[in-house]
């Protein structure tokens, strides 16, 4: 994930514009290491997601609408698949159905092996509002997250947007800062 120092994960609805050539470079060498990666809707709309690069790799759009172009290389390609509820209509591409009238993350995250049989490594890459429901659900092991050296305004969301009030301890385990100030930070659940 990447955040302005005020706290938005966005500007104009976007994360790129926060980003820089190495964060991206961080965000595809993590990718590189995923099995599966899980990401809402409304990122995959915005950000223009296709099929992964990584032969065999997974990503599951976690959506109750729906409202995805299914004719798009992300799902074409195979790579693709819906994790939503029993109450999401059928769109022709293949679904992981957790929860009858919302979205039970953690038996997704539980079932993930139905979709990729030999799956270890999961990957959320939000938006905001998945990264919530997953603090809530207590999902987050891990956070890699990039302060972007910009303060942007606005009322874009926060990383976690939309969960309860939820702690979750977290320690430092790697920090790094490059020459634009763009500062790489690597945080662990606390045992």
């Amino acid at each position: 994930m990447v955040s302005s120092l005020d706290g938005s994960t966005v500007v104009a609805g976007k994360s790129a514009p926060l980003s820089s050539p190495l964060d991206t470079e961080v965000l595809f060498a993590l990718r590189a290491l995923a099995d599966v990666i899980v990401v809402g809707a409304g990122t995959v709309r915005a950000e223009g997601y296709g099929a992964p690069s990584k032969a065999g790799q997974r990503i599951g759009v976690v959506t109750m609408s729906g409202d995805l172009d299914v004719d798009g290389d992300l799902f074409t390609s195979g790579a693709g698949f819906f994790i939503c509820s029993d109450s999401t209509p059928d769109r022709g591409v293949e679904t992981l159905r957790v929860g009858t009238d919302h979205i039970d993350l953690d038996q997704a995250i539980r079932r993930l092996p139905e979709i990729s049989p030999d799956v270890a490594f999961v990957q959320a890459e939000g938006g905001a509002r998945l990264n919530g429901a997953l603090l809530d659900a207590g999902l987050v092991d891990e956070l890699h997250l990039t302060l972007s050296p910009r303060l942007v305004g606005g009322d874009g969301p926060r990383l976690a947007a939309g969960s309860g009030d939820v702690t979750c301890d977290l320690d430092l385990a790697h920090l790094a800062v490059d020459d634009d100030s763009f500062v790489y930070t690597r945080w662990t659940r606390r045992t």
